[in-house]
């Protein structure tokens, strides 16, 4: 059985970031304006004569905006994790053009849909189920995009090399959510840092535990 070494997952994704810092921020900031596009055209609450806050009404063109807001959404995070992968395996040779890969769009939406279902049905039982699940199903977007498997064998796949590795998972969370903590905590600029690192930290930890 595989041993996941979360020390060696952050190293590795420093190490890595150190390469090419700039360009993986770059990355990382041309992602984030993209998912904000979408926003810009919604509906936005404005504050009334008397100081209240106004709710502006629903139209068919702010559903609209919505759905799109929900395509990109998906379509950057396949992107990013198109391109977390290369530049895992491959730094110098990532590009920004492995930010589109809108290939796995179906089978990535599905597999998020029915996990996100899932998940949260556990959260509301007893939280710890739904834990389970979310550490269970860390990898399924990889096991998408790299091997190209439908949301049902992705699923199945991530549970498969996820077993007997849950409790490692869950502290190498814990050890992310940490980083990207102070990466905010530094006026939010950190996260420039602290994201790229665990993105490439996390493909890390699913390479080890998928070999």
């Amino acid at each position: 059985m595989a041993t996941l070494s979360i020390g060696n997952c952050i190293n590795y994704g420093w190490e890595t970031f150190k390469k090419r810092p700039w360009f993986l921020i770059g990355a990382l900031v041309l992602a984030c304006l993209i998912s904000a596009v979408p926003s810009l055209f919604g509906p936005h609450p404005h504050v009334g004569p008397d100081g209240e806050l106004i709710e502006p009404p629903i139209t068919a063109f702010h559903i609209i905006i919505s759905i799109v807001s929900i395509v990109v959404s998906f379509l950057v995070a396949i992107g990013l994790t198109n391109f977390s992968i290369r530049a895992h395996d491959n730094v110098e040779g990532v590009q920004l053009s492995d930010l589109w890969y809108p290939k796995p769009f179906w089978s990535f939406a599905a597999a998020h849909i029915v996990a996100g279902i899932a998940i949260g049905i556990g959260f509301v039982l007893l939280i710890v189920p739904g834990v389970i699940l979310m550490l269970g199903w860390s990898f399924v977007r990889y096991l998408i995009v790299e091997r190209g498997l439908g949301p049902i064998n992705a699923l199945k796949e991530s549970w498969r090399i996820t077993k007997g590795h849950k409790w490692q998972l869950f502290l190498f969370g814990l050890a992310l959510f940490g980083i990207n903590l102070l990466g905010a905590l530094a006026i939010g600029i950190g996260l420039l840092v602290s994201v790229p690192v665990t993105m490439i930290a996390v493909v890390h930890a699913y390479r080890t535990l998928a070999t």
